[in-house]
């Protein structure tokens, strides 16, 4: 065991960075001892009971960026990050043990998956442990919206009116000095390789529209470019509904995802940017976008589990399909509609699909194939880098017809190809028999 020495502990999961970071704050105010744990748990890497690993390449590989930049930001704090391998439930508890951990500080998490493994690990620890959790992954912090998480309206234009309206941002949270480097412990975990994970190794794609790699500088980098150098955040409105290139929208959803930007460090560059050189509809509109995301979030608090459940938060029966035969020829792009084959071509192999392009292909697997739209969040779940539970199965309930639309509504995919790639650019980008 190791020496006594007062210890707390912050676990990351899906918020890999230092900048404006709660639990890390806290932890680092409390003079004592600060350790960080990340696990890539073997269950993240398991065949799922669709046919398809639960976390595939694409998103593993910018994980595995994220991580390794957070390592590094950690290790200028004089913080020893902990790279388990391990599921958190059989591991972080003898980490716990050994280091004589007194509290554990991370993000709060409400879904099953993350309740279910902080319960396993709580079972096996001194009650004495204390556990210190934040909201560290909203725009608007739910403490301080106009009504409570069980009375989240069901229809976004309500909530976004509403919160515009009567809730103000959050500033950032300071980022602390570095701790003394008494602070660091013995300890040697490397990052895992795609391999060690059961995964195959990334070809990269020049055809990609996601050509970045995880990590916050990564991303403050992107940030920079599409903000200051290229100005392009001007224009997005007009151009987020694009399908080819890297500049078509700004492309922070991965690192949102992965919690390698908060929302609020995008928000207060804009307002920044906004008063530095414009403030026009475009500028809005990004704030408009990470309401949404917001908005998918307190739909999950309030409704918990129905998200999963295949009537969603509508309890709707349909006679929902489960074929495998249909799901194939859905994933690996092989239906009758091209303009659904090129994007999801697109995302097998790149781990990137536009927001025009998920409606379509979601719409499509729903409410054309009338296939269980489960499966399809979960291929989305294993494939996409920006995966977020709340925002991907909020937003397959919704173009499912079990979920937040009022009006539920059909894609209807050859108009929508026609509108969207009338010289068929994109689809003949993807579906060219030349491989890169």
């Amino acid at each position: 065991m190791s020496e006594s020495i007062e210890t707390v502990l912050v676990w990351f999961r899906n918020d890999l960075r230092v900048e404006d970071h709660q639990s890390l704050h806290k932890a680092m105010t409390t003079q004592k001892r600060v350790i960080a744990y990340y696990a890539f748990s073997p269950k993240y890497f398991e065949i799922n009971k669709w046919g398809f690993k639960k976390t595939d390449k694409f998103r593993t590989q910018f994980l595995i960026d994220s991580v390794l930049d957070l390592k590094k930001a950690l290790a200028k704090l004089n913080i020893s990050l902990i790279i388990d391998l391990k599921a958190p439930e059989s591991s972080l508890p003898e980490y716990i043990h050994q280091y004589q951990v007194e509290t554990i500080f991370l993000q709060k998490e409400w879904t099953s998956e993350e309740k279910k493994q902080e319960e396993e690990i709580a079972q096996k620890v001194e009650t004495s442990l204390q556990w210190e959790r934040s909201y560290d992954q909203f725009l608007l912090h739910p403490d301080d919206l106009p009504f409570s998480v069980d009375q989240t309206p069901e229809v976004f234009g309500n909530y976004r009116k509403k919160c515009e309206k009567e809730v103000s941002v959050r500033t950032l949270i300071a980022t602390h000095n570095a701790l003394p480097v008494t602070n660091l412990i013995e300890l040697e975990t490397p990052l895992p390789k795609l391999s060690d994970l059961g995964l195959e190794d990334i070809d990269l794609d020049a055809r990609t529209a996601f050509p970045f790699k995880g990590g916050t500088q990564n991303a403050l980098d992107r940030l920079d470019d599409y903000f200051w150098k290229s100005k392009k955040l001007s224009y997005y409105k007009n151009t987020r509904n694009g399908l080819i290139g890297p500049d078509y929208s700004s492309k922070f959803s991965p690192w949102l995802a992965s919690g390698s930007l908060s929302p609020k460090m995008i928000y207060w560059e804009i307002k920044r940017y906004e008063k530095e050189i414009q403030k026009n509809q475009s500028t809005y509109w990004l704030i408009f976008e990470l309401i949404w995301r917001d908005y998918f979030k307190c739909i999950s608090l309030k409704h918990g589990t129905k998200i999963f459940k295949i009537g969603g938060i509508l309890n709707r029966k349909y006679p929902w399909n489960d074929s495998q035969k249909i799901f194939e020829q859905w994933a690996n792009g092989q239906t009758p509609e091209a303009f659904v084959n090129a994007h999801m071509i697109e995302m097998n192999r790149t781990g990137w699909m536009s927001n025009r392009g998920r409606q379509n292909v979601a719409s499509y697997f729903a409410k054309d194939l009338k296939m269980d739209w489960r499966i399809g969040a979960a291929y989305f779940e294993s494939q996409l880098i920006d995966y977020d539970v709340h925002s991907n199965y909020g937003n397959w309930m919704y173009v499912s017809g079990v979920g937040n639309d009022p009006r539920d509504r059909k894609f209807d995919v050859r108009w929508q190809a026609e509108r969207y790639d009338p010289q068929a650019k994109f689809q003949n980008l993807w579906l060219q028999k030349t491989l890169f």
